[in-house]
């Protein structure tokens, strides 16, 4: 018996990305069965933070590392999921960028524009 749920693991990879991200086919291999048993089927799956709550804090962290392009998905799997609204993403900006600079929020504001424009 496995001490990980690679199954779960696939299904709340499924819901936390509404289907934006796919799961790799096949065998991925052991970087990609670890990350499903133990970030989405433990982590994730852990009802202690709902999915809204992690999303916000990958947000920040993402933000403070300034990654666009993982922001840009968690961004737009929030708007998919109902977890953010259009009319917050500015505000989310806002406060963001004055915890991890302008150079950053600025990467920030520049997502959100195009999520907003699209």
């Amino acid at each position: 018996m496995n001490k990980y749920d690679r199954a779960r693991g696939v299904e709340l990879f499924e819901e936390v990305y509404a289907g934006d991200v796919q799961v790799p086919a096949g065998a991925a291999g052991p970087f990609v069965d670890f990350m499903l048993e133990t970030l989405f089927g433990t982590l994730w799956a852990d009802e202690t933070l709902s999915i809204r709550d992690r999303r916000l804090l990958l947000i920040g962290a993402i933000t403070a590392l300034g990654d666009p392009v993982t922001l840009q998905i968690q961004l737009r799997a929030a708007l998919k999921r109902g977890e953010l609204r259009v009319d917050q993403l500015d505000a989310l900006a806002m406060f963001l960028t004055q915890y991890v600079g302008y150079p950053r929020g600025s990467q920030l504001f520049r997502i959100v524009t195009e999520l907003k424009a699209a």
